[in-house]
């Protein structure tokens, strides 16, 4: 195997490294398993956030946990760097590579375990994608509750990765919540196991510390999760506002009033335009903000609940109260919320942005959005987890249009300022990725910035695992 040749060597020594490293890896993986012609790297050079893009150098696609610490035993040793992947559906850039580092995919890691229910955990790869769990315990009362709305595809590495939430985290929790353990690959090759299926682990929460890192401490290749048993019954009504400040001073009273419903998601009229042209889902189009809130339990434990919460959205001016009446209007009331960023994205370019603020801050941060919006000569749609304060704003734009681009980006920058300003912070579910990463000095101060820094180190100490992400550039330690 080669030498270290550093990447800023002439053009030739780079290519010569290139392929070299190239060479290395179709000794250690099968050929299925090694993507490294430009053509075929092409899907690899951005994820969801595709704003930027990168040429990855290549593509590893690991079958099993010893080919994970095989490729990144050999990153290792010759200081390559390594981008972890899931499904790449990721908002803040967490899966843009560099033109120097190696992507390491989870995508064929796909296999359910082990099914658990007497435990009610299920050991899965992390390649597996978050509703492929719910759907293996179905038939047995059983759910995985965590659902972003990209749960079709996104992995439990990814949802790892992120710390990811989605509609019904308000009862249920994020990802934190419902992961017990998991196995690992340090950026040397070794593999460690941290939890399991018992509810606490001794010692230092390190799986705390995993859950959200951001493919910046290891490669997660396999996950224990929390399996939840199916409520007697579920309910989503829409709730019509004639203003986004109205609807969000209910959101706030509901949770004041000691209500926990299993979700509560906003809408403001783009939003509900652009969600019922798609889905049909039934949303009423005469109002300027729509909640959709379900409860669940028996048939009395939701209607006592609904009175109440009815209650107290009549003393906001609730215009619209609409009561799901089957499975069928029930499935398309969330058909319509979680198509939502790629109903946005039938007619425009977006940015959707992931500041999460308290809830007694909702309306006042709705307000200053549309404010800086329209001070930047731009549309937004806003639809987010309101029971937990996660605002999910989507700046509409044009890509072709390198100013109208520029706005977009400087819009989204305020917007994320004025949530942490407001008490909140950066990000609720999506990470920091590249897309915040400038913006960290504003939420923590240099010792809270070191203190983080130096979390990181003692897993990678060299910075090889998903470089120039998350951190600030000036000012971070020197590979």
């Amino acid at each position: 195997m080669s030498d270290t040749i550093s990447f800023l060597a002439p053009r030739a020594d780079v290519l010569a490294r290139r392929r070299q490293i190239v060479a290395d890896l179709v000794d250690l993986l099968p050929p299925e398993c090694l993507v490294h012609e430009a053509r075929e790297l092409m899907p690899f050079e951005t994820d969801a956030f595709v704003s930027y893009r990168r040429m990855p150098l290549a593509v590893a696609l690991p079958r099993t946990t010893a080919e994970v610490a095989a490729v990144m035993k050999y990153c290792h040793r010759y200081g390559v760097p390594v981008v972890p992947r899931g499904a790449g559906t990721s908002l803040s850039g967490g899966a843009i590579p560099q033109e120097d580092a190696v992507v390491v995919c989870v995508s064929k890691m796909n296999r359910i375990l082990d099914i658990d229910l007497p435990n009610r955990v299920a050991v899965v790869e992390a390649g597996v994608t978050n509703l492929n769990i719910s759907e293996s315990v179905a038939a047995d009362g059983f759910f995985y509750a965590p659902d972003p709305s990209s749960q079709l595809a996104c992995t439990i590495g990814g949802n790892i990765g992120m710390n990811s939430g989605g509609a019904h985290c308000l009862k249920y929790g994020v990802t934190t919540n419902n992961l017990l353990g998991v196995k690992m690959v340090l950026t040397d090759g070794t593999v460690i196991d941290l939890g399991g299926k018992a509810l606490d682990a001794g010692g230092y929460d390190l799986l705390g510390l995993v859950c959200g890192h951001e493919g910046q401490l290891g490669i997660v290749t396999e996950a224990t999760v929390r399996l939840i048993a199916k409520p007697e019954g579920a309910r989503p009504v829409l709730f019509g506002f004639d203003t986004s400040e109205e609807a969000g001073f209910c959101v706030a009273d509901i949770i004041a009033a000691g209500i926990i419903p299993v979700a509560i998601e906003f809408m403001d009229k783009p939003a509900i335009e652009i969600c019922e042209a798609f889905a049909k889902a039934g949303y009423p189009l005469d109002v300027g903000a729509l909640l959709i809130v379900e409860v669940e339990g028996s048939e009395a434990e939701m209607d006592d609940m609904l009175k109440s919460i009815v209650e107290i959205a009549r003393r906001h001016g609730v215009k619209t109260v609409r009561e799901c009446q089957s499975a069928t209007e029930a499935a398309l009331i969330w058909k319509g919320r979680k198509s939502a960023f790629g109903a946005t994205g039938r007619i425009a370019d977006y940015i959707c942005m992931d500041g999460t603020v308290p809830l007694s801050q909702l309306s006042h941060v709705l307000k200053k959005t549309s404010e800086i919006i329209d001070r930047h000569g731009l549309r937004v749609a806003n639809v987010f987890h309101a029971g937990d304060g996660n605002m999910h704003p989507l700046i509409l734009f044009n890509a072709n249009d390198p100013e109208d681009a520029a706005r977009a980006e400087a819009a989204g920058m305020e917007i994320l300022k004025l949530c942490v300003d407001a008490g909140g912070c950066l990000t609720g579910e999506h990470g920091v990725g590249i897309e915040k990463r400038d913006l960290m000095r504003h939420q923590y101060s240099e010792a809270d910035l070191a203190q983080q820094m130096a979390a990181r180190a003692a897993f990678d100490p060299d910075w090889l695992l998903n470089p120039s992400k998350v951190f600030p550039l000036e000012g971070r330690p020197a590979a």
